[in-house]
């Protein structure tokens, strides 16, 4: 039987590029609810000279504060931009003002860093989400880091199991801890089921500070 999957995705993916839509930063007109040429510039690229090869953090010296004496459970990270300027804005308009329908184009752009930083990944390889608090969903009505999965599973075509990854415990507001405290916060917050055999993980979140819910995370399934 003919698998006509691909062709009505990239017929959709085509339309929605045609479609006229505001740049969501300054609302110029663009097409596809992509950024404009100006806003696509103002963000910085998470990747290039002068950044560590696991965490992705900017390096202010040599080796890297994060990684260098006691390295992550995980083995890189993949980011689509800096959390400064421009990007800063994007991931406010997306959490803070709800703006649903950014996860698309955000998943675009992680897309993209991603077939950049290896064209080539397993066949093997699944999305999975950190689940969001309670608290922040009905607030926002959404998990975003589970909607850029969502979407990012259409562009890339790996499948997203946001069943595997679930909160046991609401845990304290990440945002109001510093490194130390939130890996002290994050014991028995998350709990994880068995992947399917022989998977590559690829963990999906919004915003990476310190990294350290992906360190626990990592550590779960590798355990």
């Amino acid at each position: 039987m003919l698998d006509l999957s691909g062709w009505r995705e990239w017929r959709v993916g085509a339309w929605r590029g045609c479609v006229p839509t505001d740049c969501p930063l300054c609302e110029a007109r663009v097409c596809g609810g992509r950024l404009c040429v100006g806003c696509a510039a103002g963000l910085t690229p998470a990747s290039g000279v002068g950044r560590c090869e696991v965490c992705c953090h900017p390096l202010i010296e040599a080796g890297c504060p994060d990684c260098g004496g006691d390295p992550p459970a995980f083995d890189r990270v993949v980011a689509a931009f800096d959390y400064v300027g421009a990007g800063e804005d994007l991931i406010r308009l997306y959490k803070v003002r709800r703006r649903f329908h950014l996860s698309a184009m955000l998943a675009d752009l992680l897309a993209d860093a991603v077939l950049r930083h290896a064209p080539a990944w397993p066949r093997s390889t699944i999305l999975v989400p950190v689940p969001a608090r309670r608290e922040a969903i009905l607030r926002r009505g959404f998990n975003p880091a589970a909607e850029v999965a969502r979407a990012l599973s259409s562009r890339l075509h790996w499948p997203v199991h946001p069943a595997l990854l679930h909160r046991a415990q609401e845990g304290a507001k990440q945002a109001l801890l510093g490194r130390v405290a939130r890996l002290r916060a994050l014991d028995g917050v998350y709990r994880c089921e068995v992947p399917p055999a022989g998977a590559h993980i690829v963990v999906v979140d919004d915003v990476l500070t310190t990294g350290s819910t992906l360190h626990h995370v990592a550590q779960l399934f590798r355990a």
